[in-house]
C-alpha cells in the first residue's frame, strides 16, 4: 500500500519505518525544514547545536533501543553510570546520589533507595516501600487505575509523608511531565517506577552522541528511502480532504517557499501530528465522533529548554542531574555528557525550565536572569568571590504546546492508533501504548500504528491515483 503520514517527528517516522519494513510505500510530509519533531534541534551562527529538548534514554525503553539496534546505530548512546543524581537543596553546591549496584531487579532498585541515607529517611524508605507494593505484584493493571489520583493524592493514600514528594518526586515529576507534583497522574510516576525496578537497567540512563535530527532521525530516513519510501520537509499539512462516506480522499498539502500546493492520496492515511495541532485540522464531520471530541481534553504542556554557555567548566558530573531547584527540573552539561558538544574549557549546560506556565511569555531576558539565580545556588563556588563564571551566550527554545500534560482523567482520553475511519490512522505519544508522553511512546506508538494499517492491508490497498510527488 501506499500510505500518507503527515510528522516526521519520532511517532511519524517510526510508523513509516515499520510500514517500510512491511513492504509498504511510506510518504511522509513534514511542515518545517527540520526532522524530529519535538526532539529537533539547529545550528546557531556559531556551529553550536540547541535542541528542543534534553532528551535522554533509558534502559527502560525496548522499542527505543530496538530501533536502534535494527538501524544498527547502538554505537551512537552514550550509556552512563546506573544512578540517579540529585542536587541538595540545603548544602548548595553538593549532591546525593541513588547508585544501582550489579543486581537483579528489584534487588537493586531497593538497594539504591536504602543505600541513600541523604534525602530519605528510614520511616520514609519503608512507608514508601510499602505504598509501592501493589504496583509491584498487580503490574500495569493497578498503575491504569491510579489515574484517578494525582501522585501527590496516591502518596496521602498510602500515608506517606509529604516529605518525599519535596525530597525526590517534586524533581522527579518535572522530568517526566515537566508539572509538579500535584498535577501530574499517579498513573505516569507509578509506570516509571515500575519499569525502573521492575527491570534491572530500567533507569540507566543515555545520551545520545549528537543532535538528534542528524544522529537519530536521519538515519530511519535512510532506511524509509532505502526501501522506497519518501520523507519531504516543507510540506505542511492543511486539510484533510473527505469522501461522500467520510473516508480520507486526500491530505491536502500547502505550498511553501514557492512550491505549488497540491492533494496528495493514498491507500491510508496517519496523522502523527501532535495532539493540538491535528484537533485543529479535524474535517467537521468528525469532530462529533466520540474519539474525536475526547481529544478536547488532552492539551499539550509548555516547556521551555535553556542553553547556557559559560568561559569555564563548572561540573565534572558526566551524568544527568535533577536540580530539585522551584524553577529548573533536569539538566546536564553537555560539553560533557555528548561526544559532538564536548568541550575540555567550558560548560554548555542544557536546562529544562519547568514547570513553565508563567513564563512562557516572558522575555528570554527575564527567563536567562531566573535561571542564573538559581545557577548561583547550583555552583556557588563558580560564581562568587572575585572571578565569577561569565556566561558567553544562551538559546532559549519554547514550545508553548510540549507533550500532552498528562493529568488524573487523562487516560481514558487517549485515542487508539486504529479509528472509526476506515482508512485513517493515528499515531503519537498521546495515543494509547503503556509508554506515556515520551520518546519511547512516540516510537511505540508508531510501531503499533503500522501494525494496525498493515492488517488492513486487504481492506485497504486498491489502485489508488498517485499524486504528483513532491519536490525533494
Amino acid at each position: 500500500m501506499r500510505v500518507a503520514i503527515a510528522g516526521a517527528g519520532l511517532a511519524g517516522l517510526s510508523c513509516a519505518k515499520y510500514l517500510a519494513d512491511a513492504g509498504h510505500t511510506p510518504i511522509v510530509v513534514e511542515a518545517r525544514d527540520v526532522l524530529g519533531g519535538k526532539v529537533a534541534a539547529w545550528k546557531d551562527e556559531d556551529g553550536d547545536w540547541y535542541e528542543t529538548g534534553l532528551h535522554i534514554f533509558f534502559g527502560a525503553y525496548p522499542n527505543m533501543l530496538q530501533l536502534f539496534k535494527e538501524l544498527n546505530i547502538e554505537d551512537r548512546l552514550q550509556w552512563k553510570s546506573h544512578s540517579m543524581i540529585f542536587n541538595q537543596q540545603d548544602e548548595p553546591g553538593t549532591y546525593s546520589r541513588f547508585d544501582f549496584p550489579d543486581l537483579p531487579a528489584p534487588v537493586n532498585g531497593v538497594a539504591a533507595i536504602l543505600g541513600n541515607n541523604d534525602m530519605l529517611t528510614w520511616p520514609e524508605k519503608i512507608s514508601f516501600g510499602l505504598g509501592l507494593v501493589p504496583a509491584m505484584l498487580r503490574g500495569q493493571g493497578y498503575v491504569e487505575e491510579c489515574d484517578k489520583y494525582s501522585w501527590t493524592e496516591w502518596l496521602r493514600v498510602h500515608n506517606i509523608p509529604e516529605r518525599v514528594n519535596d525530597e525526590v518526586f517534586l524533581a522527579m515529576s518535572k522530568a517526566l511531565n515537566f508539572i509538579d507534583p500535584d498535577e501530574i497522574s499517579a498513573t505516569v510516576v507509578l509506570t516509571a517506577l515500575n519499569r525502573f525496578l521492575q527491570e534491572k537497567s530500567g533507569s540507566k540512563m543515555a545520551f545520545l552522541d549528537g543532535a538528534p535530527p542528524e544522529r537519530l532521525c536521519q538515519p530511519v530516513v535512510e532506511h524509509i528511502e532505502s526501501l522506497g519510501g519518501e520523507v519531504h520537509l516543507d510540506s505542511p499539512l492543511r486539510e484533510i480532504k473527505l469522501n461522500e462516506d467520510g473516508s480520507v480522499a486526500a491530505f491536502h498539502i500547502g505550498g511553501v517557499k514557492g512550491k505549488d500546493s497540491f492533494d496528495l492520496t493514498a491507500d491510508a492515511y496517519v496523522s502523527a501530528l501532535p495532539v493540538d495541532p491535528f484537533k485543529l485540522l479535524l474535517p467537521k464531520p468528525w469532530k462529533q465522533m466520540e474519539v474525536f471530541r475526547k481529544l478536547d481534553g488532552l492539551r499539550g504542556v509548555p516547556v521551555i529548554n535553556l542553553h547556557l554557555w559559560f568561559d569555564r567548566k563548572l561540573t565534572d558530573i558526566d551524568h544527568l542531574l535533577f536540580s530539585r531547584s522551584p524553577l529548573l527540573s533536569v539538566y546536564a552539561d553537555m560539553s560533557i555528557t555528548c561526544k559532538e558538544y564536548e568541550d575540555p574549557d567550558k560548560s554548555m549546560l542544557e536546562l529544562v525550565f519547568a514547570p513553565a506556565k508563567d513564563w512562557i511569555g516572558r522575555p528570554d531576558e527575564e527567563i536567562i536572569e531566573a535561571t542564573m539565580s538559581e545557577l548561583h545556588k547550583l555552583f556557588p563556588m563558580h560564581f562568587g568571590g572575585d572571578n565569577p563564571a561569565t556566561l558567553l551566550k544562551y538559546k532559549v527554545v519554547k514550545t508553548p504546546l510540549s507533550v500532552y500534560k498528562t493529568t488524573p482523567g487523562c487516560q481514558q482520553l487517549r485515542p487508539d492508533q486504529t479509528t472509526p475511519i476506515k482508512n485513517f490512522f493515528l499515531a503519537g505519544d498521546y495515543t494509547m501504548q503503556r509508554y506515556l508522553a515520551s520518546m519511547e511512546g512516540a516510537v511505540l506508538s508508531g510501531k503499533l500504528c503500522a501494525g494496525a494499517v498493515d492488517q488492513k492491508r486487504d481492506q485497504l490497498s486498491s489502485s489508488t491515483p498517485v499524486s504528483e510527488p513532491v519536490a525533494a
